[in-house]
């Protein structure tokens, strides 16, 4: 520390030098840098948020087992089951903000987000993770110049996550996951109870195989999404339209009748309130899209949708307390597709869910899950894969510290676990190489343990 403090030193005048102590130069200097360090205050400055989880997930055999929410047949296409005690992977989302504001009052916003996603357990796993900016985006609110209905919107450019997107956290699944690259206007208010965001976002499907007479046998488009996200009090109608120039030339299966545009639709209502029952909150949705609209969940980024493809999803959480100390969570998640990649096909799943916890101490409570999830699937060949009509279940208990219980969203926390998983012996033949396929060692009526460690902030 001396020696760059005298290096800094050097700089400030002759006059200060001879006359000031090292100590009072060394004020002196705190209060230049002071001046020129942006406030870490939320408001203005850098700021550091962040998504992560990380854990050890073992079969009876201490074997690295197979997990994740979408494990079964049905998480092929978006089937989701209950996360606790059931994720094997080390997943991180590093948020770095910058925020300003100007002389005239107007706000800035520069978010990166970086994030990184392995199911190794190793140290180092520079080899097979997958490292990525997620997102890279400029924001302006509050604008000194806007009036009207635009007086306090929000307008944004850049690569990003749609700010409203709302999950089923217990599940992993987003009702609605809008992102891509491009821009747009949040909160354009129309009315006391109405307002509108409006966005344009790009997704590239790239190196599709197309034309096998072309130069390369390959082809690249965008998929361009327009959307108007509507808010009446705590109603919201999203509608999303969409068009990808050529991904009609796809192959896909050896059809060439892959969609090039799309309709995609939500209904929602967030409650303040546990469906009326009691305090605490819900959110229901219900989704609907044909075309490139077939894909209801990642808005758009699914280019091999049959041009007739047709879906629709419910889905629907709360939380509750159920007494001074016991907490509630359940979820339900369907959908039935049909036509989705190859004419004829048909996919129906259906996925109900319950998280419990138990305060205990001040830094102590069980969390319990059960999940199950029945489907009936014919693709109908699409890669490969087998048609099958079963049910999976699992059993969850997790003993979980944390720095004060309370809530379902109080983070960080770490568990321990035991689950049990069972399902028919008729979902290992959907595909080779799945984590329930007959090649796989994960053995329906089994016992899974580990270790977890998730936060956020």
């Amino acid at each position: 520390m001396a020696p760059i403090a005298v290096a800094i030193a050097s700089t400030l005048p002759v006059a200060v030098q001879a006359q000031d102590s090292v100590e009072e130069r060394l004020s002196a200097l705190e209060a230049q840098l002071a001046e020129v360090e942006p406030k870490a205050t939320g408001e203005e400055g850098f700021s550091f948020n962040t998504y992560a989880r990380s854990g050890l997930l073992l079969n009876e055999d201490l074997k690295s087992a197979p997990g994740g929410p979408y494990l079964t047949p049905a998480g092929s296409v978006g089937g989701a089951v209950g996360r606790l005690g059931n994720e094997p992977d080390t997943y991180l989302e590093a948020i770095l903000n910058y925020r300003q504001k100007a002389d005239n009052g107007t706000k800035s916003l520069y978010r990166l987000m970086i994030a990184d996603s392995t199911t190794s357990s190793n140290d180092w796993t520079a080899n097979d993770g997958a490292v990525n900016v997620r997102q890279a985006y400029v924001e302006f609110s509050e604008l000194a110049g806007f009036r009207g209905i635009v007086r306090n919107a929000t307008i944004w450019a850049g690569k990003r996550f749609d700010r409203d997107n709302f999950d089923i956290h217990w599940l992993d699944s987003d009702f609605a996951f809008l992102a891509g690259t491009g821009a747009g206007i949040y909160d354009v208010q129309f009315a006391s109870e109405l307002s509108s965001n409006f966005s344009v976002y790009g997704r590239s499907f790239i190196d599709f195989p197309s034309d096998p007479d072309s130069s390369d046998g390959t082809s690249k488009t965008d998929n361009i999404i327009l959307t108007a996200n509507n808010y009446f009090g705590p109603v919201q109608l999203m509608v999303n339209g969409m068009t990808a120039a050529d991904n009609d030339e796809r192959i896909v299966a050896g059809n060439t009748d892959a969609a090039d545009s799309g309709i995609h639709t939500m209904l929602a209502y967030h409650g303040d309130s546990f469906f009326g029952l009691s305090d605490g909150n819900f959110k229901v949705a219900v989704l609907h899209g044909s075309g490139l609209g077939a894909e209801v969940k990642n808005i758009g980024a699914d280019g091999n949708l049959h041009e007739d493809a047709v879906s629709t999803r419910f889905g629907a959480y709360g939380t509750t307390y159920l007494g001074d100390h016991w907490r509630l969570a359940p979820a339900i998640l369907a959908e039935t597709s049909k036509d989705r990649y190859i004419k004829g096909d048909d996919y129906q799943w259906l996925t109900l869910n319950a998280r419990f916890a138990h305060e205990i101490a001040a830094n102590f409570e069980m969390q319990y899950e059960a999940s199950w999830q029945t489907m009936d699937i014919d693709p109908r060949g699409y890669q490969g894969r087998s048609e099958v009509d079963g049910e999976y279940s699992r059993l969850t208990i997790a003993p979980t510290f944390k720095p004060q219980v309370g809530g379902f969203w109080n983070r960080p926390e770490i568990r321990v676990f035991a689950s049990y998983s069972s399902w028919d012996d008729e979902l290992d033949a959907y595909a080779v190489g799945d984590s329930l396929g007959e090649d796989s060692d994960f053995a329906s009526d089994q016992w899974t343990f580990g270790a977890q460690m998730e936060v956020w902030f």
